[in-house]
């Protein structure tokens, strides 16, 4: 199975300031993560998503991510393009802290950057310049980045065998958008002899339901749609985390607990297959 630690190419330890073409530039579905530590004494620091490196005329920053540390603190983001800054978007949310460790990622979209900072989503960034035209990541500032890595998306219908079958106390995390036009996606955890599906998870947009169900004998079983509210909408990032345990599976989306699923397959070391299937972008599958 992948990890985010599993990354198509990475920085170590780059000295800052940092300048460096991303090769092959960014495509839809990629995530940008950076790992550092904000030094005590910082005030600022920024990580700018450029077009080109020139300093004279000042390349244009398509997306200028920059946490400020003044006060309470603000995340500015910005767009310069001919060496004139846009309207700032400002975020008081400030998930960092001087003296601590950071995740930044950066999750690249057709139509906007996705960024969550320590697993917690933080905000979306429309793109004002064309996102063929990034081909440089600059860091600049009071900041101390121990790693940069680049992670490409799955392709969906994804398939992958479980590093190990299922038992009680596994967790299997699928991350993923939903497609603006979404009708439906689905995870099934399956064994590889037979046309069973053990778990069937079927979110629905357009009815907004979130069908579980199990296929046994050739047959599906009834359908459980019991929710107090549907978690997913369109354009939507999420996590979906599954818990096995004895008796049942917990299903939680974005840290928050969302049904129960008692098992109908009771063997469950048989269970070695997850699928993901429908109109989502798929970011990352993992288990452990």
């Amino acid at each position: 199975m992948t990890t985010l630690d599993k990354f198509q190419r990475t920085v170590q330890n780059p000295i800052i300031p940092y300048i460096e073409s991303i090769i092959g530039g960014l495509l839809p579905g990629e995530l940008v993560v950076i790992r550092g530590f904000v030094p005590e004494d910082s005030e600022r620091f920024q990580i700018d998503f450029q077009c080109g490196n020139s300093t004279k005329p000042r390349a244009d920053v398509a997306f200028h991510f920059n946490p400020r540390f003044k006060r309470s603190g603000c995340i500015v983001c910005n767009t310069l393009q001919n060496e004139k800054w846009g309207h700032e978007e400002i975020t008081y949310e400030m998930p960092f802290e001087k003296g601590k460790p950071f995740e930044i990622v950066f999750m690249v979209l057709q139509e906007k950057i996705q960024v969550s900072v320590n697993r917690q989503h933080l905000l979306l960034y429309k793109h004002r310049i064309n996102l063929e035209k990034i081909n440089t990541l600059g860091i600049y500032g009071q900041v101390q980045i121990s790693m940069i890595g680049f992670v490409a998306n799955k392709v969906v219908p994804y398939i992958a065998r479980l590093n190990s079958p299922l038992e009680p106390g596994r967790t299997i995390v699928i991350k993923g958008e939903v497609k603006e036009q979404a009708n439906s996606f689905a995870v099934n955890l399956k064994p590889s002899d037979s046309n069973d599906i053990a778990l069937h998870l079927n979110p629905r947009m357009k009815e907004k339901a979130f069908v579980r169900n199990s296929y046994l004998s050739n047959g599906w079983g009834e359908e459980e749609k019991q929710i107090s509210h549907f978690p997913f909408s369109p354009g939507m990032y999420f996590e979906l985390i599954i818990l096995c345990q004895a008796h049942q599976y917990n299903v939680a989306i974005n840290g928050v607990h969302t049904l129960e699923y008692k098992h109908r397959f009771k063997q469950l070391n048989k269970i070695n297959i997850i699928e993901v299937l429908g109109d989502i972008l798929l970011l990352d599958v993992r288990s452990w």
